[in-house]
């Protein structure tokens, strides 16, 4: 992800792939004008004030940073689709006037979409970053990795299957990339090379619950009872009281009807 602002980046659940908060917004300028940090302070800090602070600058002229503190405010505040549309403006705003980090915007955009759960728009402004043939390195595997997820969303498994090898070609050193490559290989029946692809999510993340619940899901689809118990209880472990703690606990009752 770009390092820029630490949004809470959450890892996506085996059982729900698409759901994963945006990834930080693309990177500032070298050296930052104070109006800029002022609104971002706030963005961070105190969404609501810096909602208001950044739509007070965007009218006096902020351009696309007062266009990407707004995004990063409604984030911060869960709304994915108002953060979308503002990081989409501040891409059409930076397209227009020849900045480089319009590609950045556009990815920005498209995870913001993911978490709002519109992967049809996702895939729209990936797209349009990708097309512009200037992301490079991580970003360029970020990129390929938020596109993967929103064609598990859209149920495009072939596709989502292209899209999480090229970012592995280039993010490899993201868990969450080897944890959406093991599922779709788990899914597409694949055990051995799931079995392989969760290995190096558990050696990145071992304590990510999410890639212990899909170790879990690996290790019973090849019948390994006792591994599956270990994950699954870890997952519990690790994020009790979550989705993915209920998940696991679901998934371990199928030991206990085996057993009577």
């Amino acid at each position: 992800m770009l390092p820029f602002l630490i949004l809470a980046l959450q890892a996506v659940p085996a059982t729900a792939p698409a759901q994963a908060a945006p990834a930080p917004a693309p990177t500032a300028p070298e050296k930052e004008p104070p109006r800029f940090t002022q609104c971002m302070d706030l963005a961070t800090g105190d969404p609501v004030k810096g909602q208001a602070d950044a739509i007070q600058w965007r009218t006096t002229g902020g351009g696309v940073l007062a266009r990407q503190c707004l995004g990063v405010a409604y984030a911060n505040q869960g709304k994915w689709a108002a953060a979308a549309g503002a990081f989409e403006d501040a891409a059409r705003e930076a397209e227009t006037g020849k900045d480089p980090r319009a590609p950045n915007y556009w990815a920005s955009a498209g995870n913001a979409w993911i978490a709002a759960g519109d992967p049809t728009k996702a895939r729209a402004a990936i797209d349009a970053a990708l097309a512009t043939g200037t992301l490079a390195g991580l970003e360029l595997g970020e990129a390929h990795l938020d596109r993967a997820r929103a064609m598990v969303a859209a149920g495009d498994m072939e596709a989502a299957r292209s899209d999480i090898d090229k970012a592995l070609t280039y993010a490899d050193k993201d868990p969450l990339a080897w944890l959406l490559s093991a599922t779709l290989a788990r899914r597409a029946g694949d055990l051995g090379r799931a079995a392989r692809d969760i290995t190096e999510a558990l050696r990145r993340a071992p304590d990510d619950p999410s890639v212990q619940l899909e170790a879990g899901n690996v290790a019973a689809a090849s019948g390994n009872e006792a591994d599956a118990r270990t994950a699954w209880n870890r997952a519990i472990e690790l994020a009790p009281g979550t989705g993915i703690a209920s998940a696991a606990r679901k998934a371990l009752e199928q030991f206990s009807a085996t057993e009577k």
